[in-house]
This record gives C-alpha cells, sequence and structure tokens, in this order.
C-alpha cells in the first residue's frame, strides 16, 4: 500500500485522535512521526519543564506503537527541513495531522504544507483538541462572541453525542508501518538538562468532580483535577473530558469551555496577542517598575499569597488558578506593571501554558480584555487570603521564610496602590473619550 504519514503535535496518544484516525482509515500505511522543532527549542532554558513533560510521554507514545508492533519515528530540527527528510524516506503520498491554532503554529504549518504540496502530496488537518473551533459557535449574526456566558450558552446548546463520540482509532491500528524501533534523540542532544521527577498525574474522579464547584478556590485543598497540561499537549482527549464534564459538574465543564472561548477570540481577534482587546486600555501609563517586577517575580513583594503563588510558580511549574488572578491582579493593578510582562512571566513559567488562555486570563486581571473585570476591581490580598485560605496552610507551605526577619514587608500599601491604580486608570481611558 502506499504510505502516509501522520504527524503528533499536541496530540500525543493512540486513542480517540482525530487526524490520526483518518490517516488509518484513509487506504494507506500510516507511519507516525513526531518533530521536536528546533525553532521552538532554541528560545527555551535548558531545564524547561514541559519539554521534560513532551520528552516523558514521547517516551510513553514509543511504547504505546511497539504494543502494536509499529514504529514511532521521532526527529529534531527545523520542521520544514525534517519534512524534506522524510519526504525523501517514505515516499508518501499524503500526510495528516491535527490543527493548532497559534500563531507560530499556522506559519509553521503554511510551510510545510507548501512544501507537501509542491513535491505532490496532500496534506490534510483536523480538529481534535476542542470540541468547538474558529466560528463553529457564533451569534445568530454570524458574528465571534465576545462575552463569555452567552457563548457559554450557545456552546452547550450545540453540544450534542455527535460531538463526544470517539474516534476508534485501535479498531484500525493493523493499518500502522510495521518496522524496527528507531532511536530518540536524547535531551541532552537537544541541549537540554535530564529529566527530573514530577508528579504529572491528574484527578477526574467522579468525587473530585462532583464537588468541584465547592473545592476549586482553595488552593490548599487538592480540589481541581490538575488537568490543564495533559490538555495542552493532547494526553488525553478532550471528547473525553468534555463528555465527563457534561455528565458531572457544569462549573467544570465551564472551565473547559473558558479555554475554547479564549482560542475562539485568539482566532478572531489575533492582535490580542501583543495589544489590548479594548483598544483604550492601550493608553494606561504603566510604571513598569523594574525592581518591583523582580520581587514579584521572585515571590518577595512582602504579601504572603502573592508571594506563596510565585515560589509555588518557580518551583513546581504549576500555580492554582484562584491564584493566578490575585497575582495578576496584583502585578498590574498594585504595581501597574504592564500585564504583557506578566504574560510573558508565565509564558516562561507554566507547565500549562497556552497562548489563548493565558493572554486571556491576564487581560482579564487587567481589565482589557473581552469581558473582562471591571478597571475599578482591585483584589484585596489580605481579604482574599481570608476567603481562600484563612488557616495559611497554602503559605506556610511555600513562603516558609514568613515569620522570620529576612522576610520582606510590604512593597505598596493596598490602600494607596488601589487609589493609585484607579486615577491611573481613569486617565488613561479618559484619553478616548
Amino acid at each position: 500500500m502506499p504510505n502516509t504519514l501522520f504527524w503528533h503535535r499536541r496530540d500525543l496518544r493512540i486513542i480517540d485522535n482525530s487526524g490520526l484516525y483518518r490517516a488509518l482509515t484513509s487506504g494507506n500505511s500510516v507511519q507516525a512521526v513526531f518533530i521536536f522543532d528546533k525553532n521552538i527549542l532554541s528560545k527555551l532554558p535548558p531545564n524547561d519543564k514541559r519539554v521534560q513533560f513532551i520528552y516523558h510521554h514521547i517516551l510513553e507514545l514509543r511504547q504505546q506503537y511497539l504494543h502494536y508492533g509499529a514504529s514511532f519515528r521521532v526527529y529534531y530540527g527545523e520542521p520544514v527541513e525534517v519534512w524534506k527528510n522524510i519526504i525523501a524516506e517514505y515516499n508518501p503520498v499524503s500526510a495528516y495531522t491535527n490543527h493548532d491554532y497559534e500563531p507560530y503554529a499556522a506559519f509553521r504549518d503554511k510551510q510545510v504544507c507548501d512544501l507537501l504540496n509542491e513535491s505532490g502530496i496532500a496534506f490534510h488537518t483536523y480538529k481534535d483538541q476542542v470540541i468547538f473551533e474558529k466560528s463553529e459557535v457564533t451569534k445568530d449574526d454570524g458574528l465571534p462572541y465576545t462575552v463569555f456566558t452567552p457563548y457559554s450558552r450557545k456552546w452547550k446548546a450545540k453540544l450534542t453525542n455527535f460531538y463526544l463520540k470517539e474516534y476508534p482509532t485501535e479498531s484500525y491500528v493493523g493499518n500502522l508501518i510495521q518496522s524496527e524501533v528507531q532511536p530518540i534523540p536524547s535531551l541532552t542532544e537537544m541541549n537540554f538538562d535530564e529529566a527530573t521527577p514530577i508528579d504529572y498525574s491528574y484527578n477526574v474522579s467522579e468525587s473530585l468532580l462532583g464537588n468541584y464547584d465547592k473545592t476549586r478556590n482553595f488552593p490548599a485543598m487538592a480540589g481541581t483535577s490538575r488537568i490543564s497540561v495533559h490538555l495542552r499537549f493532547g494526553t488525553v482527549s478532550i471528547r473525553k473530558l468534555a463528555k465527563l464534564a457534561n455528565e458531572t459538574n457544569e462549573t467544570w465543564l465551564n472551565e473547559l469551555i473558558w479555554r475554547e472561548f479564549y482560542m475562539m477570540i485568539l482566532w478572531h481577534f489575533p492582535q490580542v496577542t501583543t495589544k489590548a482587546f479594548k483598544p483604550a486600555y492601550d493608553n494606561i501609563r504603566w510604571r513598569n517598575n523594574e525592581s518591583e517586577f523582580y520581587a514579584w517575580c521572585k515571590g518577595r513583594t512582602g504579601y504572603p499569597i502573592v508571594d506563596a503563588g510565585m515560589r509555588e510558580l518557580n518551583e513546581t511549574g504549576f500555580m492554582h488558578n484562584r491564584v493566578r488572578m490575585i497575582v495578576a491582579s496584583f502585578l498590574t493593578k498594585h504595581l501597574l506593571v504592564d500585564w504583557r510582562w506578566g504574560e510573558a512571566y508565565f509564558a516562561d513559567k507554566l507547565l500549562d501554558f497556552e497562548l489563548s488562555s493565558n493572554n486571556g486570563g491576564w487581560q482579564w486581571a487587567a481589565s482589557s480584555g473581552c469581558d473582562a473585570a471591571p478597571y475599578f476591581r482591585v483584589f484585596n490580598p489580605s481579604e482574599q487570603t481570608r476567603k481562600f485560605d484563612a488557616e495559611g496552610n497554602y503559605i506556610r507551605k511555600w513562603v516558609e521564610d514568613l515569620n522570620e526577619f529576612s522576610y520582606p514587608k510590604p512593597i505598596v500599601e493596598h490602600a494607596f496602590a488601589r487609589e493609585r491604580v484607579l486615577r491611573v486608570y481613569k486617565e488613561g481611558l479618559a484619553i478616548d473619550n
């Protein structure tokens, strides 16, 4: 049979994989490949935990393919150059993959598509990492939503079992090319540190999801699923998760819908990657004090709930969602540091970093985004602590020097900071009036 290629990217699994299913049912023999993209990796530090996460799951994915007697080829380099070698080796008639919506991914895929088409090779891509994409959920007039609640209502109304149905890839694994195991580039060959053991486990048990709406705001509790990094890299199917959420807890389902809402916003309004969704907010005169920004990065602001969140992020690559809102509000409104600075820091550190959600979350906190918190909403860290970490268990875990002389005094006084940000925002917004 002719050869076809399936290109894994943000879908590191065989089970219920949309594009892989299409490749396996194409009538051709299928070779699965993955490319460690040098264009992305060259910008990352040697100890980047996301690369270690991906590497760990690439090894797991190879074992899954071996279970079916199939090979899984893993490459390292610039995608277009790697694809030239793949074409020469396999002489494929077609290539399959799943959609990726971020700006660099779209640019990369266009380059690869052009290369394949020049060689007479068809390039097919499919929806896999979301339930609804692009313009599948719009207002009645076809325009994109910019407010979450009506978007979520339409999203839920559109949801049927058709969209939750799994792709039976395992029924067609006999169409995978059977060949000998090939070596995988090592982390050190790609200039990264060897993977250190990190707990990447997630919990979507009935008991956790059943209580999610009651426990999700308390960072000291194991009250969230920790599924986000697995969604980010596709080690688990969104259809499986949406079906589970639809059957157990609407609050958890809403979290999955927020993710798709921000992906839709990025697709329709790509300017949000560099500019405020609400243009008037680009008139805000940020202070951008570098020493204060550095103190925030290191968890040395003198506000324990803020410092706990930043230290957790720096050590683990994870931060509880309630705490993400608190630290983002603090940076943008207490310190008047441009939200883009915080967004970039999170992009460097978060294991579950997704451009759309990260951008959406930061613009929400800064009040510059679609359906964002109003500009006069300024989180009081002490009040947030009282509500969500009243016994201080989360703070004590991450701020071990809390009661020591070395722990810093508050970097700014809350009442002063609130008054200042309201004044600065009013001045900036007045420019457009």
